[in-house]
């Protein structure tokens, strides 16, 4: 640990300078979010349908009849007995959001390509209550650049390398009368502004302490399967 160690009155200076960028970065971040808002729309014609717990639904009846819709892109592929562990990391943060979401006129919930099914069967293991969906064979994860088959292919707005089957994303959407339009989507490390406990790690002295890993999130694993200390399970 290379942080000095002062007194009170040194940290405070160091710490009011500290505040003055972040004001400088929460006042970028909102005007980065009007410039979101204002980006053209596409409007989706492809009729998508979807296993719902209601049973099926197209794209339009995901909104529940509200005007905007949410959709995280949960990596499960359709023969995986499990969703992907980073998947899960983030979908940790989910429950309990939809009643504040929908007090602003916004529908939220996962979709993946498995089987319905297994999705909620994998949901209850985890002890999660969020809305989930399956794409199945309907085209929507493909047209979304979150599942791949074979080489090739677009993910994050740029030409695919690697060659993962599933990716996770988030994407929005607005309904106008009966048209269902594409306002925006996110990948990669987009995605990072809805989990929770980076934006606390973030607080601490350590942060994230990802630096010596082999990779970046090597330490995730399934809320399950973690060997925990004290009475943090």
């Amino acid at each position: 640990m290379e942080n000095q160690i002062v007194s009170r009155e040194d940290w405070l200076t160091a710490r009011r300078a500290l505040l003055a960028e972040e004001k400088a970065l929460t006042r970028a971040q909102d005007a980065l979010a009007a410039k979101r808002r204002a980006l053209p729309m596409v409007r989706i014609d492809k009729p998508y349908r979807f296993a719902t717990e209601a049973g099926e639904k197209t794209l339009l009846e995901l909104f529940d009849g509200r005007r905007q819709l949410l959709i995280y892109h949960f990596m499960f592929g359709a023969d995986w007995s499990e969703g992907c562990p980073s998947c899960s990391f983030w979908a940790d943060n989910f429950d309990h959001i939809a009643p504040h979401l929908a007090a602003r006129d916004t529908t939220f919930l996962a979709i993946s390509k498995a089987p319905l099914a297994t999705l909620l069967a994998y949901r209850k293991r985890m002890g999660w209550s969020f809305p989930w969906a399956s794409a199945g064979a309907s085209g929507f994860n493909e047209d979304f650049h979150v599942t791949f088959d074979g080489p090739g292919g677009e993910h994050n707005f740029a030409p695919r390398t690697g060659d993962y089957s599933e990716m996770p994303g988030i994407s929005a959407f607005l309904r106008d009368g009966d048209r269902v339009l594409h306002s925006y989507s996110t990948y990669g490390r987009g995605v990072e502004a809805v989990n929770g406990a980076y934006h606390f790690l973030d607080l601490t002295a350590l942060g994230r302490n990802e630096a010596e890993l082999p990779w970046a999130m090597a330490w995730i694993k399934r809320r399950d399967r973690y060997e925990q200390k004290g009475d943090a399970a």
